[in-house]
C-alpha cells in the first residue's frame, strides 16, 4: 500500500519539486483518506515516513538570513543578555547609563522615561514614576554590572534583571561584542 501512495504521488506531483506550501496541501487533500488510514506509513499518526515530507523539508527548511544570527552559530559573536534596571528619574539615569558604558559593561544603555512602577517595599505597596534602563552586555559581565549597579545606584536593593539575547541581526551583535570589555 506504501508504494501504490508513493506511485500516486509521483503522479499527481511529477517530476517538480519546488511547489508553495499550499500546493502540497493540495496533493495531499487529493488523495483518499481511506487509503491513508489503511497505510502502514500512517499507523503512528505521523507522516515522517510519507514521501512528501522530505520535499516539503528540503523546500521549507532554511538557515538563519544572511542578516540575523543565532548567538551559538556564530564565533564572530558572544553569548548575551539585555539587563533591565530601573532608576528614580532621568538625571540618575543618565548618570548610571553613561558610568555603565565608560566602564566598557555595556555597549549600549537606552533610556526610557515615563514608566509607572507599584512595588511592595517595608510591608506598603508603593506606586513611583521611574525610568528603565535597558542595557545590553555580554552574560559573562552580568556579575561586574551588577556590582557596578550596586555600587552606584540611589536604591537600596536596584532592580537588576538578566535576559538571554537568543538572536538578532549579526553586525549589532558583533558591535555588542567588540564594544564591551572581556
Amino acid at each position: 500500500m506504501a508504494s501504490s501512495l508513493s506511485t500516486r504521488l509521483s503522479a499527481i506531483i511529477g517530476s517538480r519539486r519546488s511547489f508553495p506550501i499550499v500546493g502540497a496541501f493540495c496533493v495531499l487533500s487529493t488523495l483518499s483518506i481511506s487509503s491513508l488510514s489503511s497505510s502502514s506509513s500512517f499507523k503512528s499518526g505521523c507522516a515522517q515516513s510519507f514521501s512528501v515530507v522530505p520535499l516539503l523539508r528540503s523546500k521549507f527548511s532554511s538557515k538563519a538570513s544572511s542578516s540575523s544570527i543565532r548567538m551559538e552559530e556564530s564565533s564572530k559573536t558572544v553569548p548575551s543578555i539585555v539587563v533591565y534596571v530601573t532608576v528614580p528619574n532621568r538625571e540618575a539615569g543618565k548618570k548610571l547609563a553613561n558610568s555603565i558604558v565608560q566602564e566598557k559593561l555595556a555597549a549600549c544603555v537606552n533610556i526610557v522615561p515615563g514608566i509607572e512602577s507599584v512595588y511592595e517595599w517595608e510591608g506598603k505597596v508603593q506606586s513611583d514614576s521611574e525610568e528603565l534602563l535597558i542595557i545590553k552586555t555580554r552574560q559573562s559581565l552580568l556579575e561586574s554590572l551588577t556590582e557596578h549597579v550596586n555600587a552606584n545606584h540611589e536604591y537600596d536593593v536596584p532592580e537588576v534583571i538578566a535576559m538571554p539575547i537568543t538572536g538578532g541581526s549579526d553586525k549589532y551583535l558583533e558591535w555588542l561584542k567588540n564594544s564591551t570589555r572581556n
